[in-house]
């Protein structure tokens, strides 16, 4: 179930695959701490929802008022499934869907936004990343990646799901962890840029 403009909609997964859906409750405390008590704190927001599973992230985004979503999945199943969730749900509009691998779709995000927008280079509000648990060294490679991209600056929000008992790491170049919030056994972990990141605790 989602939250927002299409609250209490099911969203479809999928049995037998490497997807493993956001929980309820620890995506109900993500968007709690994004919202901060204001409902219209998102509105207008540009998303990257990287990893993206069912899509349960991002298009929760959407039901909150974010402006535009990219969801990059490499599997065909799962981008097909995002896709049927999107519809199901009537969103016609907002989104796109990369069916690739991380390092490309960023490559065609920077460069479709360029020609799109006269060279007007595309920056991420929120960045949401949620390999699966296993992908241990994905979240390293694309934390690097993100760090190395012109998709976040000094006041992106970078935030990865992750295991409890594993740490992503606290730095990644100008990357840097600034929160990490437990709930049962998985965890978030909230990174900026170092000139705003702030330790809190």
């Amino acid at each position: 179930m989602i939250a927002g403009k299409y609250r209490s909609r099911p969203l479809r997964s999928l049995r037998g695959m490497d997807i493993r859906p956001t929980s309820d409750r620890l995506r109900e405390t993500l968007f709690d701490v994004l919202t901060a008590g204001n409902p219209a704190a998102l509105e207008g927001a540009v998303w990257l929802d990287i990893f993206a599973g069912t899509g349960a992230v991002g298009i929760e985004a959407l039901s909150r008022g974010a402006k535009q979503v990219y969801f990059v999945e490499s599997s065909e199943p799962a981008a097909q499934l995002i896709r049927h969730n999107l519809e199901s749900l009537g969103v016609t509009s907002g989104y796109k869907i990369f069916q690739e691998e991380w390092t490309r779709a960023c490559w065609r995000i920077e460069r479709e936004h360029v020609r799109e927008h006269v060279r007007e280079h595309l920056t991420a509000d929120v960045v949401y990343l949620d390999p699966p648990y296993h992908m241990k060294d994905a979240y390293a490679e694309t934390l690097r990646a993100l760090e190395n991209s012109s998709v976040i600056w000094a006041m992106s929000l970078v935030i990865a799901e992750h295991e409890k008992r594993f740490d992503p790491g606290d730095e990644f170049g100008a990357l840097r962890r600034f929160r990490k919030l437990v709930q049962g056994g998985a965890a978030l972990s909230f990174y900026r840029m170092a000139s705003t990141a702030v330790v809190r605790g």
